[in-house]
């Protein structure tokens, strides 16, 4: 527009329109800056709190095994220097341990009592005497005359406390020593007394 140039009845509107333009973004701009002020504020409050809960800020929720640990208030732990059931076993703590479970223990106990017996009772009785079965926690032990049968009744107390030494108290409670036996027709635990001496072969 030149200095000389009238002005037409639209150029005032537009100047005064351009005026209050100006005006109402200056007034606008005090109250966005306010409203991104309160904004920060509330990211900075909900990043506090959650914070607080044991959140991970920035990354979303915390991971399922994080936040568990935080409500049982537990930490995971690992397996320690002692004894612990997934530890190697022996072999023989195994097997006695199966043995219990199926009731082998007694054939075990009495196969390792016959197998030491020399170590227990020393080599001259195991010389002149030998075990022949364990029953109900009695052992039967032969001897090879009648004299040794004798001389072995009067130390079996000291023959029980070798035992109970080696094999384990409970084992055996008690001994039957016998003699040598002579030839028998008997067959079997049972028997019926007979009715006396005859003519067998006649």
């Amino acid at each position: 527009m030149t200095p000389g140039e009238p002005l037409s009845p639209g150029d005032g509107d537009r100047s005064t329109g351009g005026e209050a333009s100006d005006s109402a973004h200056r007034a606008v701009e005090p109250s966005d800056h306010g409203g991104y002020e309160r904004a920060r504020r509330a990211l900075e409050e909900a990043r506090a709190a959650a914070r607080a809960a044991g959140k991970s800020v920035g990354h979303g929720r915390a991971s399922p095994a994080r936040g568990r640990a935080r409500q049982s208030g537990t930490r995971r732990r690992w397996s320690g220097s002692g004894p612990d059931s997934r530890d190697p076993q022996s072999l023989g703590k195994l097997t006695g341990r199966i043995a219990a479970e199926r009731g082998w223990q007694p054939k075990i106990s009495e196969g390792a009592l016959f197998g030491m017996w020399e170590q227990i009772v020393g080599s001259e009785i195991a010389a002149h005497a030998n075990p022949t079965e364990l029953r109900d926690n009695v052992l039967h032990i032969q001897a090879e005359s009648t004299a040794w049968a004798t001389q072995l009744r009067y130390v079996q107390a000291q023959i029980l406390a070798k035992i109970s030494s080696a094999a384990g108290d409970g084992i055996v409670t008690s001994l039957r020593i016998t003699g040598p036996k002579g030839p028998s027709w008997r067959k079997g635990e049972r028997h019926i007394r007979g009715r006396g001496p005859r003519d067998t072969y006649g």
